[in-house]
Parts: C-alpha cells; sequence; structure tokens
C-alpha cells in the first residue's frame, strides 16, 4: 500500500553566524513531502520506504493528525540502523558516543534518536533553575542544536509498541535481517537492526491516596522534569504574590530525604529565605541514609540553619484538601516507629521526590506479553555487557537496566551510571556490529555530588576516602564536573561563557554593595 504523508523537517542549520553559536537560536522550519511504503506481516515487519525523512544534521517531525501507520525511511538502505529510544544521559551520550568512533565507511552506523521531549534535560542541575542560578537553555538545550554538526537524526515522538524479532538468533528467523521494528505513538513504524533501551522512568504517584491528584513530582528520574520544575517556579511565585505583606507563612512538605528530596528542600528554603515553613518527611530516621558520612552531615548542617523542620521515621498514608473550598492540602502522616505519634501535616505545596517506575516496562508486544525480560521492578534483565537477555541486537542501559554491580546489588538510577553506560554501550554497539568482543560493563563509583543552595554543595570523591569539600568551595568543584560533563564541545563554551558573565555580574554587584556599606557607615 502507499501512502503520501506530509511531514515538517527542521534543517539544523550549520551556517549561522558566529554570535549564533554561542547562543541559541530559533530554527528555520521548512516543509517537504513525504512518500512511505510499507508492508506489513503479523510477527515481524518488512518495511521499503520510497524517500528519506532528512539528510544528516535535520530533524524530522511527524505531522499531528496522521493516524495511518507508515515506515520511517532510513536515508541509506546498506548501512546498519541504529535506533536509540530515550535522549537522556544514556540515550544520548551513546549517540555522540556512536558518533564520535571511527568506522569502516561500509559500517558507519545511521543513528535514529527518538524522545517525546524536544529538549535534552541535564536533570541534577534542575534545582539550579528552581533556584534562578541557571538559565533553561543551559541545561535544557534543544536536540536539534545538540546534534546540529553530528549525522545523529532526531525525531520527537513517544514510544508505543516494540516488536523485536532477534530472540530466534543474532539475525532472526531465515530471510530475517533486521532485529525488529518499534511502533511510535503518531503510528510511525521503524525498523532497526540494533536497539538502545534508554526509556527512563517517571515518578510513581499511585501507591498513596492522593498523591496523584494533589503531589508535584520533582525527581531527577522524572521525564518532564523540566516542565515540572517550571511549574513547581510558577506555583511558588504565586503564593509568594498571594501572602505577600501579611504574616501567614508559604507551607512547602518534601516527601522523601534521598539527595532529591534534600536537595529541593535546601533549595525552597533558601529562596523562601524565612517567609515560609519547608518540612521533610522521610521514613527513615535519618536523611541520606546511602551517602557518604561527609555529605550527610553537610546537608544537615544546612536544613538546620535555614529552619527546615525534618520529619523523620514516618511515611505518608494519604494526600488530601483540608477543606473542599480551600486549595490547602493535608498530609496523614503514619509512624514508621515505635514511640512516635501519627499526626498531620498542613502544607499549600507538597512535593514529591520518593519511588519510580521504569518506562520501558509500559512497553505493549503485539499479540503477546512483553518480549522483554523485565525484573520485579519492570526493568529489562541484561547481560554484563548490556545486552538484554534473550535479544543479542537489543542494549538497555540507566533505568531500562537492572544490571547489578559485583556485590550482587543493582546499579544505581544515576547520572553517573548512565554516563558510564553510554560509553561501553556505544563500544560494544561498534564492536557487535563489527564483529568484535564486547565489553563487560564495570562501575567505577566516583563519589558523590549535591547542591545546597545557590552557593552551597556538598562533594565527596570516592579516591580520597574521608574528604568532602562543602561551600563555595563545593560548589564551584560542581558546576566545573557538570560543566565538562554537558553534551557537546559548543554548548559546553557557550554555556562556560554564560557563567562567566553571570558570576561576573554578580562579584560586581557584590564589592558595590559592599562599598555602599562601608561609605555609608564612615
Amino acid at each position: 500500500m502507499a501512502l503520501s504523508a506530509s511531514a515538517t523537517v527542521t534543517p539544523l542549520n550549520r551556517g549561522a553566524k558566529q554570535w549564533d553559536k554561542l547562543f541559541p537560536s530559533r530554527s528555520i522550519r521548512f516543509q517537504t513531502n513525504l512518500s512511505l511504503f510499507r508492508s506489513f506481516k503479523r510477527n515481524c515487519f518488512c518495511t521499503t520506504a520510497s524517500s528519506a525523512t532528512g539528510k544528516s544534521g535535520r530533524v524530522a517531525e511527524i505531522s499531528e493528525g496522521e493516524t495511518t501507520e507508515r515506515s520511517y525511511r532510513w536515508p541509506e538502505k546498506q548501512r546498519p540502523r541504529v535506533c536509540i529510544l530515550g535522549g537522556g544521559f544514556g540515550g544520548l551520550y551513546t549517540a555522540l558516543r556512536l558518533e564520535s568512533l571511527v568506522w569502516p565507511d561500509d559500517k558507519k552506523p545511521q543513528i535514529l534518536l527518538v524522545d517525546r521531549s524536544e529538549r535534552f534535560v541535564f536533570k541534577p542541575m534542575l534545582y539550579e533553575l528552581l533556584s534562578g542560578e541557571v538559565d533553561a537553555w543551559e541545561i535544557a538545550p534543544r536536540f536539534s542544536d545538540l546534534l546540529a554538526n553530528t549525522g545523529v537524526l532526531f525525531l520527537q515522538d513517544r514510544v508505543k509498541l516494540l516488536n523485536p524479532c532477534d530472540h530466534w538468533g543474532m539475525n532472526g528467523p531465515p530471510g530475517l535481517s533486521f532485529g525488529g521494528t518499534v511502533h511510535l505513538e503518531s503510528g510511525l513504524l521503524v525498523e532497526y537492526d540494533w536497539l538502545v533501551l534508554a526509556l527512563g522512568a517517571e515518578s510513581k504517584l499511585d501507591v498513596v491516596e492522593g498523591a496523584a491528584e494533589f503531589a508535584m513530582p520533582f525527581s531527577t528520574l522524572e521525564d518532564a522534569s523540566l516542565a515540572v520544575s517550571q511549574k513547581m517556579d510558577r506555583k511558588l511565585r504565586e503564593l509568594e504574590r498571594q501572602k505577600f505583606g501579611n504574616e501567614t507563612p508559604i507551607r512547602v512538605a518534601i516527601v522523601g530525604c534521598g539527595y532529591a528530596g534534600v536537595e529541593l528542600a535546601a533549595t525552597v528554603a533558601e529562596r523562601l529565605q524565612g517567609k515560609g515553613i519547608v518540612q521533610a518527611i522521610n521514613v527513615e530516621n535519618t536523611i541520606l541514609p546511602t551517602s557518604p558520612p561527609g555529605n550527610r552531615e553537610a546537608a544537615l548542617k544546612v536544613l538546620i540553619t535555614r529552619n527546615v523542620q525534618l520529619l523523620l521515621g514516618y511515611f505518608v498514608r494519604c494526600v488530601r484538601k483540608a477543606s473542599e473550598d480551600s486549595e490547602e492540602l493535608t498530609l496523614e502522616l503514619q509512624a514508621a516507629e515505635r514511640g512516635l505519634q501519627n499526626q498531620s501535616v498542613e502544607a499549600d505545596v507538597v512535593l514529591w521526590t520518593i519511588g519510580s517506575k521504569p518506562l520501558v516496562s509500559q512497553l505493549d508486544s503485539f499479540d503477546r506479553p512483553s518480549e522483554l525480560p523485565l525484573n520485579g521492578r519492570g526493568q529489562a534483565e541484561t547481560d554484563e555487557t548490556l545486552r538484554v537477555k534473550g535479544h543479542p541486537r537489543i542494549f538497555a542501559l540507566g533505568d531500562s537496566s537492572s544490571l547489578r554491580d559485583s556485590n550482587g546489588r543493582i546499579l544505581p538510577a544515576t547520572a553517573q551510571v548512565a554516563f558510564q553506560q553510554a560509553d561501553f554501550a556505544g563500544w560494544n554497539l561498534w564492536a557487535a556490529i563489527n564483529d568484535r568482543p564486547l565489553l563487560p560493563f564495570r562501575f567505577q563509583n566516583l563519589g558523590e555530588m549535591m547542591t545546597l543552595g545557590r552557593n552551597d554543595a556538598a562533594i565527596s570523591p570516592s579516591f580520597i576516602d574521608g574528604l568532602t569539600l562543602e561551600g563555595p568551595i563545593g560548589h564551584a568543584a560542581r558546576k566545573l564536573a557538570y560543566l565538562t560533563r554537558l553534551p557537546t564541545d559548543e554548548h559546553r563554551i557557550r554555556v562556560g561563557i554564560s557563567w562567566l558573565a553571570k558570576s561576573a555580574i554578580d562579584s560586581v554587584a557584590s564589592f558595590q554593595s559592599t562599598l555602599a556599606r562601608v561609605l555609608s557607615g564612615s
């Protein structure tokens, strides 16, 4: 069946002026017609197409309203096709790693990155966005800008169905020359030779009554984290306006005292500057139970200094409205330890930082349960080379993977793990395509970092036992470490210039303020 569809293609501007290269600019859009052909078999897909969706450095956006199933047209027929699902740390950095490797001319893969958002979000720095320390473009650049000078193609869409065909063996059943097909919500079918699952996870709010309706998720695992951060910022601004000039404090309840909860509590408390009450709730009897002692002590000192109320040894039983006609919320707390009494907490805003569910577990398969071996958490079971067990053409990493460390514990869902896995996934894809041995992944813990405010942070490097950098020194070291981890050289340069300019402006303002106080005192 032949089908003609209209698509919007964004060319990535390579000829921009030097100034435009340093700072974000809007891309120019134009319309192109796309002819697509497909043939469909019930158990596996076989697809053909008549014209390219885009060339190197273009972003294809399927127009809304197209519901008929159609096939994605890869630019070339001969070169391997790598489809990467998810544009977080694992997915984007795997794509960039693949692009950086040296390939034989006939084996350099075509790389398609699929993500439901148009932006990559550097999630560990969302707290700085909330405090106003960074701008959105610095930690949430568009994929089109990041991939402008690469051969990686980007498609903004949501993954709906996965139909792998590699579980019969490396090359599938007789006559099959591809790894499977991905079905996107737009109706597009993407045939691939190699697949990377890096879909991340989302907050899990359905385990507590009322949490999904009234709580606001905020987690480094949340795929919509940029929108959540901006929504939270708007909510706080609204409350600040409503309560300006009266003595009623803004009450913020934060559920969870892991890294996300503690960083959020420190940031919000600093922002409110004594005009609000921040309460942090945790089922454990301490904050940051798995962190290095130096980080825990530094965080506890900051939270106490900023008058954050710690409700330790409690879990949230339900979240509800204080009354039918009120915007205020009530959290019913259940004591988790002996000697504590159940209690209620009133709040204007409830921020939820605990619980997550991997998005890979939500993928459907045609006519049968999930093709992928999943553990109890909904993560794909992988071998030590990051390949999904029973599927030699599928790799999984980050929140989508359940790889264990040398002690048998599942690796944590952190940016550090995803960074390292992306490097190995890219190399092992190169090895698999070139018939070379794959490398087993070995996680190296480099330490842990956390922000505690605009000029405060704590870092505990693993290579110096007992050392913790905190305060302004820790803050500067953390920002420098993350600056080096930004996705591309061009983006690092732009952000580095921006941060230097902001630092210079802050220094001048501080000097002027100090000088004014000295002169007024004399």
